[in-house]
């Protein structure tokens, strides 16, 4: 009787569960369809994670970038104040944008970098730039998506365009933002880079628009920051290392030579401390291995560097972007 009970219970579930879809209109089923179709193909792409999300105006951000610009915590980054009605609104970026796929790519390394007697970099550099290799299966992603459906207008954004990243991911269910400013994945971490394909069509939406923190009373990430640059729910740029040894043109400031902790191409810091990437697994990215003479570079090596050797190191790497000129002011510096 009670194998009876449990199998009516069953069938009443199953009747229920068919008749709601029965009651969807046919174009909701098609896009729930779609967008799980396209969750799927982007995790089968490599990708850790998919959300979409409604492609909006984003007002509460837009009044805290525009308060953080207002005291001049960009810094030199003067491309943070240009196209800013395009970076709070996706749909003067992508003409009719009703839809924004945002997706995150591991790059928590298999092997990190001796640092023993050794300068430092940031494990996403370690390399091919990530630009290359996330825009590449972004188009993968679109062209599936174009097979399926009409769309009339769509781009795809790594890190390139006026695109508040960490918003569209913490809107689409993909993580909390942390207290240093990064997205915090409670499966993963925060070791991902995001990408995005902003489109014309309207999809399923996942959307958590003020996700809660989960922080809690960990201030591990402000603890650690050597230069004070994590303030209370905002980073200022002009003390940040990744900034000063990558964005910043000008000499170092010689009082806080200290802080730079060996550290000559970014900073791990805040991320290294952060308790919620004791959940962070290796990336299975072949391109983002470091090479051999990258993992045999030791201290004098680096003081030695000269520019042919710079190029044939970082050849397709994001390291590129600060230069030859910009990474030997780093090393000297901290020589």
């Amino acid at each position: 009787m009670i194998i009876l009970g449990k199998l009516k219970t069953q069938i009443k579930a199953n009747y229920s569960s068919n008749l709601f879809f029965l009651k969807m209109p046919v174009q909701s089923l098609r896009k729930k369809h779609l967008s799980e179709l396209i969750i799927t193909k982007a995790k089968n792409l490599g990708f850790f994670d998919c959300g979409i999300s409604k492609a909006e105006h984003l007002p509460i951000e837009e009044a805290k970038m525009e308060s953080w610009l207002q005291n001049d915590c960009n810094g030199e980054m003067s491309y943070l104040e240009r196209n800013r009605d395009k970076r709070y609104n996706p749909q003067k970026l992508v003409e009719n944008a009703n839809s924004v796929i945002t997706v995150l790519y591991n790059y928590f390394p298999k092997k990190q970098l001796d640092y023993t007697d050794n300068y430092k970099i940031s494990k996403y550099a370690y390399g091919t730039d990530y630009h290359f290799v996330i825009k590449e299966k972004l188009r993968i992603l679109l062209d599936f998506i174009v097979a399926k459906e009409k769309v009339n207008n769509a781009r795809v954004f790594v890190d390139s365009a006026p695109v508040l990243d960490r918003a569209w991911a913490k809107r689409s269910g993909l993580g909390f933002i942390g207290k240093n400013t990064l997205l915090i994945n409670k499966k993963g971490g925060s070791f991902f880079f995001i990408g995005h394909i902003i489109l014309d069509i309207e999809l399923n939406y996942n959307e958590q628009k003020d996700p809660k923190s989960y922080c809690g009373n960990c201030t591990s990430c402000i603890d650690a920051c050597p230069t004070n640059a994590i303030k209370t729910n905002f980073v200022d740029a002009r003390s940040c290392l990744s900034y000063l040894t990558i964005e910043y043109n000008n000499d170092l400031p010689l009082n806080q030579k200290e802080s730079f902790q060996d550290w000559i191409f970014g900073c791990d810091i805040c991320q290294d401390v952060c308790p919620w990437n004791r959940f962070s697994t290796p990336h299975n990215e072949p391109l983002f291995d470091p090479s051999q003479d990258l993992l045999d570079m030791k201290m004098a090596n680096w003081n030695k560097l000269n520019k042919i050797q710079f190029n044939s190191l970082f050849k397709g790497s994001a390291v590129a972007r600060t230069r030859y000129k910009g990474l030997k002011r780093n090393i000297d510096f901290l020589k």
